[in-house]
């Protein structure tokens, strides 16, 4: 016992100094302590909710096709969800590779630079869709109703879209040899700087304008078709194409003395 708790003692009273330190210290320890407990706490609240974000996000691959999901990047490969609604769906970059997907309802849905490979897409509604940059060789889109949808710059080689409403759809530097438009409505469509080499056009609709500026049109069939609307048109691209007597041509170009063409080899 030191001199002032002796003194304090000794005067009958409680030594109060180092009781009134011990105090002040574990004060400081518990506000110490609560503040590091809550730090804890708060950085183990950010992980759980940071984890949980993750897992939602990768949830939304596992989800069943519904309006207005996120399967952006996911992969949907050979699977069949015909008759699915995914209307205004964001499937950018999804791989739909051999997956069914006929009678689907893709009104507005955003699926570019997805993969289509040998898809189908029969009778599919896709007006207002963005199909930009897809990959969807040997697919089939026969018969879908595809109206102000963006096809730019995609991979259609030997697609098939034989009966498609594609009114105002845009085509534009797409690759579409021996793609088939078989008595599909092409009213509107944009085809500038598209290829179109062998592919099929007999009996397609174009009741409007058509822009063919630029498109390659090596052996492209146009037999039976009323090109008379059509804009873009050069004659070097009509010496290259397929036609016979019943493609009507705009005023300022001449059938080629070689129409009409022998039949295509499919290979």
């Amino acid at each position: 016992m030191n001199r002032v708790d002796g003194a304090a003692g000794s005067a009958g009273e409680k030594p109060v100094y180092r009781r009134q330190r011990r105090s002040a210290y574990a004060g400081v320890g518990q506000r110490s302590g609560f503040a590091t407990g809550f730090g804890v706490l708060a950085l183990g609240t950010a992980l759980l909710l940071g984890s949980g974000t993750d897992a939602l996000r990768a949830a939304d691959c596992g989800s069943v096709a519904a309006p207005g999901l996120d399967w952006s990047g996911c992969s949907k490969t050979n699977i069949m969800i015909q008759s699915s609604d995914l209307h205004g769906a964001n499937l950018a970059g999804a791989h739909f590779d051999s997956t069914d997907l006929s009678d689907a309802d893709l009104t507005s849905a955003n699926l570019e630079k997805a993969t289509l490979v040998r898809a189908w897409l029969k009778n599919a509604k896709a007006d207002g869709a963005n199909f930009a940059k897809i990959e969807a060789y040997r697919s089939d889109f026969s018969n879908a109703t595809a109206n102000n949808v963006s096809f730019a710059n995609a991979e259609l080689q030997r697609a098939e879209f034989a009966g498609a409403q594609l009114r105002n759809t845009d085509f534009q530097k797409a690759e579409l040899g021996r793609a088939d438009f078989d008595k599909a409505v092409l009213t509107g469509v944009n085809f500038s700087f598209a290829n179109l080499s062998r592919a099929t056009l007999n009996g397609a609709i174009m009741e409007g304008p058509t822009s063919f500026g630029g498109a390659f049109m090596y052996l492209t069939r146009i037999e039976g078709v009323d090109l008379s609307k059509a804009s873009g048109l050069q004659q070097a691209q009509i010496n290259l194409a397929c036609g016979d007597s019943t493609t009507i041509l705009p005023s300022w170009l001449k059938a080629p003395s070689a129409w009409p063409c022998p039949p295509d080899e499919k290979d």
